[in-house]
């Protein structure tokens, strides 16, 4: 009954026992993954296990840690690559200022070629925004302005005051195991009050597991921990959580009904 909307199933730590993850996944009632890329060169093995697996959709996507060393994926390379029948989605891109890995002119250079491509093939951007918020909100505005795209801001930990910006340009807002930290009060403040029909949840594997798996390789399994604690923040059943991001997960990235 769950949805993980991000996790990296090809990355070391799950790609050398990806199907015992998936496994363990399956078992804890996750029914569908989507396998986000971050470079180019890693396209293939993402598209290829989601060939491989009925329950794994796709990505295709520039991480902003990697925009300087991709100068040459542009949107008409997104737009052809994305025609794939598994890829749902474009990203994740964005800005990230915390670590400015990539320069920031270039990270928004390709910023704004992912959201030309979201808007040309209508397939959902996967934001990573991270000390980036003045910046993501404007380019994000400013791009809309030129044609509306869908999207989701991925593993949440900005503002408040950006949820709400995300909320009025259409986006959802998707948690990860972040919530489920001792000193994230802001984000379980913001948390509890994200309108359900706009709320997703993920792991982010193998990154940021939750508690109790804090200081293991996150997997897909653990989004039920996530979910479990997000329904007690926000007052609801497991149930109508896990269904509702679920089916807000196949509304968002449309093409996983077809």
């Amino acid at each position: 009954m769950f949805a993980d909307s991000h996790c990296h199933l090809n990355y070391k730590g799950l790609a050398e026992q990806q199907a015992d993850v998936l496994a363990r996944a399956r078992a804890r009632g996750v029914e569908v993954m989507l396998n986000i890329a971050t470079r180019e060169s890693e396209w293939d093995d993402v598209l290829a296990t989601a060939e491989r697996e009925p329950d794994v959709w796709a990505t295709v996507g520039i991480h902003p840690h990697e925009a300087d060393q991709h100068p040459d994926v542009g949107t008409a390379r997104l737009i052809e690559r994305a025609q794939h029948p598994r890829v749902v989605g474009i990203g994740e891109s964005g800005l990230d200022y915390f670590y400015d890995h990539s320069d920031r002119e270039r990270q928004q250079a390709s910023f704004r070629a992912h959201l030309a491509a979201c808007r040309a093939t209508q397939l959902p951007i996967v934001v990573h925004t991270r000390d980036a918020e003045e910046d993501t909100a404007l380019i994000l505005r400013e791009e809309m302005e030129q044609g509306a795209y869908p999207g989701v801001i991925h593993c949440f930990t900005a503002s408040g005051a950006f949820a709400d910006i995300a909320l009025d340009l259409g986006f959802y807002i998707s948690i990860s195991g972040i919530v489920t930290f001792k000193n994230a009060k802001d984000l379980q403040e913001t948390a509890a009050r994200l309108p359900l029909d706009r709320l997703l949840i993920e792991t982010d594997a193998p990154f940021l597991a939750p508690v109790p798996h804090r200081g293991k390789t996150g997997e897909p399994a653990f989004v039920a921990d996530t979910a479990s604690f997000l329904a007690q923040l926000r007052g609801e059943t497991v149930e109508t959580l896990a269904g509702a991001t679920r089916d807000n997960f196949h509304a968002l990235f449309a093409k996983t009904r077809a």
